[in-house]
């Protein structure tokens, strides 16, 4: 038998988890390697300099949103394509995170989660904007 007492609780607990590493993540980028390092960085591992601003501003906007509650679907499922960049970023340097560079395990896990909370949905205290509903909510009865 499935308890789904606390489900609520525990998306929100997923999603304001998952959104501080956005913007931690995104303000690493910002003020310890500045947006000139980012773009460097993303340009030296062969994509394109306009990606590493897609990316602060995707994990900007996408944190912010996910700790809010707003369109928590549709903004997981946004996020998961830049994971899957970082896995592959991530990929030659080996399983553990603790590795030169970083190993993929981190962002494979993040990639999990945000596929988890597109299912799960927002959860407790999300924040409902009346003009913009759920996508891929269930309707209700």
């Amino acid at each position: 038998m499935n308890d789904t007492a606390n489900a609520a609780y525990a998306a929100l607990l997923l999603r304001v988890s998952m959104g501080v590493l956005f913007l931690a993540h995104a303000g690493l980028k910002l003020f310890v390697f500045t947006m000139p390092g980012t773009v460097g960085f993303f340009e030296s591992i062969g994509y394109p300099a306009f990606v590493a601003y897609l990316v602060v501003g995707g994990e900007l906007l996408g944190g912010a949103a996910l700790i809010a509650g707003i369109q928590v679907r549709l903004v997981s499922a946004a996020l998961i394509p830049i994971m899957l960049g970082a896995l592959l970023v991530h990929l030659p340097n080996g399983w553990v995170f603790s590795a030169p560079n970083g190993g993929w395990e981190f962002p494979a896990l993040w990639t999990v989660l945000l596929v988890v909370q597109a299912l799960l949905g927002a959860g407790a205290y999300a924040v409902r904007l009346p003009f913009l509903p759920e996508i891929g909510a269930p309707k209700a009865a």
